[in-house]
């Protein structure tokens, strides 16, 4: 029979119990291969509360269970959850010598199995207050120190090298574990137990408990995990915290453990140093750090142990958000030697988290010897240092956000890692045109919406707009998505000069973004953007130059004139102007077409009389014949009104924002139809004008 399901385990966890109280004469069938196969099962699954109090019972009572079998069991008590008071209890209570009481063989296995589940206790207490008791139970010949056959491992000892670890921090003293290979089968079977009650999310470090790792791989030989041997009745240790709640309450009387070292593997003990910032704490931390990576500068340690490290690192600086001084005269030093082979990621990670301070500094000493270690002028390099950037100004953002006071150099640091980025991202979108490498470039830019939307950075961070051949590349993407979130990101532009325009100078030499900020050539440039896209998408002129401030989308004057030529060679009916339309454009056509598609079908099914479609592309000469025809009666304007509102609706706003912040005409009757619900009301006449920035 194949055991798969907790009734399985309960069923044959049934079988040796009724066995147990018979001799074995008695016994229809051997119990031995039932107790193997539970123990297997016990091994492999884990043990619900029911099941291990039934196991628990028959150990502690009088059988007929012979003692293989019982130490079997003893060994494979694996608790899938927390272990509850009255099981400890009654083992505790059967302890000792008597006639009734549990061989002397179970008893040791199961005083074993105690201090193996002792974090996994309902309620840890429990110990605390047996031990008068447990006390009382020892045999005083039992625990003399015989020095010369256990020196190595003997537990008094280890107990006297952490009297010393206040003093010399270096040495790492482990737990004397009584069986790391059984507790870590503990550790996966309770892990798998969480992902199946609570999903795949509870998988990760618990947050609100100690890390016990009991693996003996490098990483875990390097840290100390939390240990705190001296706690003063007032006090409360890192080790008694089980919940988030225990953890509030205890706050502030929680005792700091010996090696502060751990708290770049340890959540708990991250969480309490972020909440009580010390000073001399961070310094340790630091000074360990700093000790192990000299020794990787030295040559006292391998590449093994370099990545371990810096994964540890990584850890930590995630969690905390915060990159220790020392690891940026690390860095300083490292890439003098590194070769950019192996885990770079790890570098890249914790970069990511470098302070706000001068960029054109944090490029000299680190990011420009970073670049040099590992461009190799590849797609995926670029990519990667494209998203460390990216990293890097999200995480300034979210600094300056939560700063009571945004510092004076602040403006200055994001405009310098702005003009960085934009030529890597010029070089990035020649090498490798793709949309991916559009997404990661706009990702980037979508980075400083929250600067110019925030009410108090907006005042202190100054626009900075790319490079006109990527404003232009972008805008003539194959992607709708990629034009929409171009198109949001420079309406969310326009309302950061609004802002800034409408702000009188100060005077008074602060850094503050005012009317002054940007010269008069720097604002049309920007309008010239909106006016070219205007002119494709809504005006039908694309290309033109003739306009005040447009650019023509920097398309030379022969090209357009060539260009001309060649569509109405291709078909009179069309005009290179009008091409990049709501209607016409590449990636908006089929938007476009589906619209006039859904008006349709709402109009037929309220008037039978209409029994005409339009063949598309729609135009303003062709919606007046289709009325004609018997169609769908529709005006010009309704008709890009309607596609515009089915963009936002299809999650594509930006291209409507654009549009809409650019041209008050438009916006009021967007508006108006808004209030009106689309329902009776006439249709607005919209001109072509547009109302720019000051300047324009």
């Amino acid at each position: 029979m194949t055991v798969t399901t907790d009734e399985d385990v309960n069923a044959l966890v049934h079988v040796v119990v009724s066995a147990s109280k018979l001799p074995a004469k008695s016994r229809s069938t051997a119990v031995k291969p039932v107790v193997a196969q539970l123990a297997s099962l016990c091994y492999e699954r884990g043990l619900l509360p029911d099941a291990l109090g039934q196991l628990v019972d028959l150990l502690t009572s009088p059988s007929y269970l012979d003692q293989a079998s019982l130490q079997t069991l003893a060994r494979n008590l694996y608790p899938r959850g927390k272990v509850e008071a009255d099981v400890v209890l009654r083992i505790l209570g059967t302890l000792g010598h008597g006639r009734l009481k549990m061989s002397l063989g179970v008893q040791a296995a199961l005083l074993r199995w105690l201090i193996l589940v002792q974090h996994d206790l309902q309620e840890r207490e429990v110990l605390a207050r047996a031990y008068g008791f447990l006390f009382g139970l020892l045999d005083t010949a039992a625990i003399r120190l015989n020095l010369s056959r256990q020196t190595g491992n003997d537990p008094c000892l280890v107990g006297l090298l952490r009297v010393f670890k206040d003093y010399y921090p270096e040495i790492i003293v482990g737990d004397a574990h009584p069986d790391p290979a059984w507790r870590a089968r503990l550790d996966e079977i309770q892990e798998a137990h969480r992902r199946q009650v609570d999903g795949p999310s509870s998988a990760l470090l618990d947050g609100f408990r100690v890390n016990r790792p009991m693996d003996r791989t490098l990483r875990n030989r390097l840290l100390p995990a939390v240990h705190t041997p001296y706690a003063t009745e007032d006090s409360v240790t890192l080790e008694e915290i089980e919940n988030v709640r225990s953890f509030v309450q205890k706050l502030e009387k929680l005792e700091l453990p010996n090696q502060l070292v751990a708290v770049l593997a340890d959540p708990l003990l991250q969480k309490l140093l972020l909440l009580r910032p010390d000073a001399t704490s961070h310094r340790r931390v630091s000074n360990w750090l700093g000790s192990v990576l000299q020794d990787v500068l030295d040559g006292d340690a391998d590449e093994g142990t370099l990545w371990e490290v810096l994964e540890v690192v990584r850890e930590f600086v995630v969690q905390t958000k915060t990159l220790p001084p020392v690891l940026l005269g690390f860095f300083c030093r490292f890439f003098e030697v590194w070769s950019g082979e192996g885990r770079r990621d790890l570098v890249l990670d914790i970069l990511s988290y470098a302070p706000l301070q001068d960029f054109q500094e944090l490029s000299k000493f680190i990011f420009g010897p970073l670049e040099a270690c590992i461009q190799d002028d590849s797609p995926d390099t670029q990519r990667a240092l494209l998203g460390l950037y990216t990293s890097l100004l999200h995480y300034w953002t979210s600094v300056l956000e939560s700063s009571s006071t945004v510092p004076p150099d602040a403006s200055q640091a994001i405009s310098s890692l702005l003009h960085h980025v934009n030529r890597l991202n010029l070089t990035l979108l020649q090498t490798a045109p793709s949309l991916a490498t559009e997404a990661a470039i706009l990702s980037f830019y979508e980075c400083t919406i929250p600067l110019l939307a925030h009410p108090t950075l907006q005042q202190h961070v100054r626009i900075e707009l790319p490079p006109s051949p990527l404003v232009y590349s972008l805008f003539f993407s194959a992607s709708l998505a990629s034009v929409s979130r171009l198109s949001l990101i420079l309406a969310r532009f326009k309302k950061g000069f609004e802002k800034a325009m409408a702000t009188r100078p100060r005077g008074d030499g602060s850094n503050r973004i005012d009317a002054s900020s940007y010269t008069k050539a720097y604002v049309n440039h920007y309008n010239g953007f909106l006016m070219d896209m205007c002119n494709c998408l809504w005006r039908a002129r694309a290309f033109s130059d003739s306009d005040s401030n447009a650019h023509g989308c920097m398309v030379p004057r022969a090209t357009v004139s060539a260009l001309t030529a060649y569509v109405a060679s291709v078909d009179k009916s069309f005009t290179l102007a009008s091409l990049f339309s709501l209607s016409h454009s590449p990636v908006l056509c089929l938007q476009s077409i589906r619209c006039v598609r859904d008006l349709e079908d709402k109009a037929m099914a309220e008037d039978l009389s209409i029994r005409t479609r339009h063949a598309g592309p729609v135009t303003q000469n062709s919606l007046s014949r289709l009325a004609a025809s018997g169609g769908v009666r529709l005006t010009w304007q309704e008709y890009r009104i309607s596609v515009l509102e089915r963009l936002t609706r299809e999650g594509l706003p930006g291209i409507t924002e654009l549009l809409t912040n650019t041209m008050t005409v438009l916006k009021n009757s967007m508006d108006d139809r808004s209030r009106k619900q689309m329902a009776t009301s006439s249709p607005h006449a919209g001109t072509q004008d547009t109302s720019l920035l000051g300047g324009s």
